[in-house]
Parts: C-alpha cells; structure tokens; sequence
C-alpha cells in the first residue's frame, strides 16, 4: 500500500469533514483521532519501538489538551470541569504508561476515552 498517498487522502478527508462538523462532531473526530494514536503507542510500547512511543504518546497529549483547551469552563459548569479533570487524568497516565512501558494503562484510557466517547455520539444523535 502507498503510505503516502493513503495519508494524503486521510488528511483531505479528516480537512473536508472539519469543514462542516458541528462542534460536537469536531469532539468525535478529536476523540477518534486520540483512540487511534493510543492504538499505535500500545503497539509501539509492545514492539520496543521506544521513540515511536514517545512521539505516539506525545501526540495524544497533545489531542487531550486540544479536547481540554476548548472547553468553556463558565458555560459548561460542573461537566467541563469534570471533563478537565478527566482529560488531566488520561495525559497523567499516559505519562505513567511511556515511563513503566505498560499498555494497560494504555487500555485503561482508551476505556474511558471510548466510554466518553459514546456519550458525545448519544449528544450528536439527540442534536441532529
């Protein structure tokens, strides 16, 4: 398969849905892009492929932060601030799983991001 060329067309179609995703639907293709890169760090940490690890790992912090900066602490109340604590708990763990190298810490954010995950989509269906 030509990496390349399936990255570029990932990229205009990630770019084309971005376009028009309400910002819910945004959340959804944050949160899928984080459980896809907590794929590769668990099979990177699997592998011993450590600096690919690394680069994975840091990229899903990056995607919590991004989840996290856009919360709208006065308007959301309570749930954005639970939502902050929670994203501050996934990037903590994930530092914890890149030092002792365990995937299941890894599997347990990747539980409660798809757990998460399923209340967004149940937000979406109910907004139309």
């Amino acid at each position: 398969m030509n990496h390349e060329a399936y990255r570029s067309y990932h990229n205009v179609n990630l770019g084309a849905q971005v376009a028009h995703a309400s910002p819910v639907k945004l959340v959804l293709l944050l949160t899928d892009g984080l459980l896809e890169e907590l794929v590769r760090a668990r099979a990177h940490i699997e592998a011993r492929r450590y600096e690919l690890k690394a680069r994975s790992l840091d990229r899903c912090v990056d995607m919590l932060n991004g989840l996290s900066s856009a919360l709208d602490i006065e308007k959301g109340g309570e749930v954005s601030e639970n939502l902050s604590r929670l994203y501050d708990y996934c990037a903590e763990r994930l530092y914890r799983a890149g030092v002792s190298l365990d995937p299941a810490i890894i599997d347990e954010v990747s539980g409660l991001l798809t757990t998460l995950r399923r209340g967004w989509q149940g937000m979406q269906q109910r907004l139309g």
